[in-house]
């Protein structure tokens, strides 16, 4: 619906369509501009309350306005406002939507365009290094919940003049901003048509819980596929290297984290600690995160497996210091399951002044009760305990929680029916994980399938930085034609 020319009519149907009056943030007055009424609209906190001051001072001098009537608004815009943001509207939804987002709107009797001035400003916490994603040398700043900064992160990082931005909103209550990032010339243009297709065709209130939300929207999964089709980070460093490589970042105003496509299984074995050592010492560390992947899935599994249902070779082995019953291991090794859990959630989740005490505690006193008390044993807490550490030591937490769900499986499968479960509960793992799925429908597995021999050797060891600069991007095939459309 457009704008109408009577500035009365334009403030009455403002007034039908917003709490005028009744919010205590929404600022409203009346204006004159010589001779001309006018009526400015905006948000308390959202405005540079000094700068639109000046502006509306300088409107208001008679000795700065020459005439005394508005005789063309486009010809005001350019002549009287010296602002450097500000732009016409002529439709009440780009109104709303402005002022909503934090500019603030001019509306002046006889003319049936807007004038937006966009002098916002948002509330933001300072630029941190993310708790997750913390290295021993390197950058200490992250993303945060403004959208702007976010874009000047990246910005700072990557001055190429093929940087590039697109908006979109998403939410019919909310009118979330999603901005897609990528480099003109290296992205894929159908990954990038189809992405932005799919973001402005969600029917959705809004997004709850910002860009995990838009994750969910983007990739609905079935419950038995747990692994992440759709990297985080809350790092501008590894985003900008995303990049440059080619791929799409996908920032959600209000949420520090920004999505990066196409996403791979490898990418969740990446870390930045790799590059801010050298390269020997680099990949050295990546292998070692390579192997916790199988320690973290397996370790707890076999030794179940081995412990319950061949004992006589466990005590051989020194597997189990003492024969047990196959129901008391299994007990003892849930038990502790659950325990590592609580422990772990509940020290990440409360005050930094003690959640290092929490884990000292959890780790020596609840540890040593749970031996004396026969809750469990010290052979499960030691492999218990070296599990946890290999799945804390994978960089992508929601790849770990998806091996956590994946080893709860296992774990129930191998108790229950010995070498078949185990088998059958790796075949169960191996279907969900091949069955994950991506935005686009690339390969999972790329560059193990299809097989890239260079690309593959880039993902496993650690190259010197005159060999790892993007001279090309890799291809990784067309994008799927995708026919379902979820709607909320």
């Amino acid at each position: 619906m457009n704008l109408s020319a009577d500035l009365d009519d334009n403030i009455d149907f403002l007034k039908e369509h917003l709490p005028l009056g009744r919010s205590f943030d929404i600022m409203s007055r009346p204006l004159k501009l010589g001779q001309t009424r006018a009526f400015f609209l905006g948000i308390n906190g959202f405005c540079k309350t000094d700068i639109l001051q000046q502006i509306f001072s300088d409107l208001q001098n008679p000795l700065y306005m020459l005439d005394n009537r508005i005789e063309d608004i486009a010809d005001y815009l350019n002549t009287r406002i010296g602002y450097a943001q500000a732009s016409l509207a002529d439709s009440w939804d780009t109104v709303f939507c402005n002022v909503l987002s934090g500019p603030a709107a001019l509306l002046i009797d006889g003319f049936s365009q807007a004038i937006i001035i966009d002098a916002r400003t948002y509330p933001a916490r300072g630029i941190e290094e993310p708790d997750l994603e913390k290295v021993t040398k390197g950058s200490r700043d992250g993303f945060v919940e403004t959208l702007l900064f976010n874009a000047n992160l990246i910005r700072r990082r990557v001055r190429s003049p093929r940087l590039c931005f697109s908006l979109h909103s998403v939410g019919t209550e909310s009118r979330t901003d999603v901005a897609i990032a990528y480099l003109e010339g290296d992205v894929n243009r159908g990954l990038l048509q189809k992405l932005a297709d799919t973001i402005d065709a969600l029917e959705v209130t809004s997004l709850t819980m910002g860009a995990k939300s838009l994750e969910e929207l983007l990739l609905p999964k079935h419950w038995w596929n747990p692994l992440p089709g759709i990297q985080m980070t809350e790092r501008p460093d590894v985003a900008c290297s995303y990049l440059t490589e080619g791929h799409i970042l996908v920032m959600v105003d209000n949420s520090p984290l920004v999505l990066i496509f196409p996403c791979t299984v490898f990418q969740f074995t990446q870390s930045p600690e790799d590059y801010y050592n050298s390269p020997s010492v680099g990949t050295y560390f990546r292998l070692v995160r390579f192997l916790c992947i199988p320690v973290s899935l397996l370790l707890m599994p076999l030794f179940l497996l081995f412990a319950a249902y061949y004992q006589e070779l466990s005590l051989r082995i020194g597997l189990l210091s003492e024969a047990l019953t196959p129901r008391r291991i299994l007990f003892y090794v849930f038990a502790v399951e659950f325990l590592l859990d609580l422990f772990k959630y509940s020290s990440a989740l409360s005050s930094g002044k003690f959640s290092g005490s929490l884990s000292l505690i959890s780790g020596l006193i609840i540890g040593d009760m749970a031996v004396s008390l026969h809750w469990a044993s010290a052979e499960v807490l030691f492999y218990a305990a070296v599990t946890l550490l290999a799945s804390l030591s994978i960089n992508g937490t929601d790849f770990a929680d998806g091996l956590r769900i994946y080893r709860i499986l296992l774990l129930l499968t191998t108790g229950i029916w010995g070498l078949p479960g185990f088998i059958a509960g790796l075949g169960l793992i191996s279907i969900s994980i091949a069955t994950t799925p991506t935005f686009g429908g690339f390969s999972y597995f790329w560059p193990l399938l299809p097989f890239n021999a260079k690309a593959l050797k880039r993902l496993l060891f650690r190259s010197p930085t005159p060999k790892a600069q993007p001279a090309s991007i890799w291809r990784r095939g067309a994008v799927k034609s995708d026919k379902k459309h979820f709607k909320c």
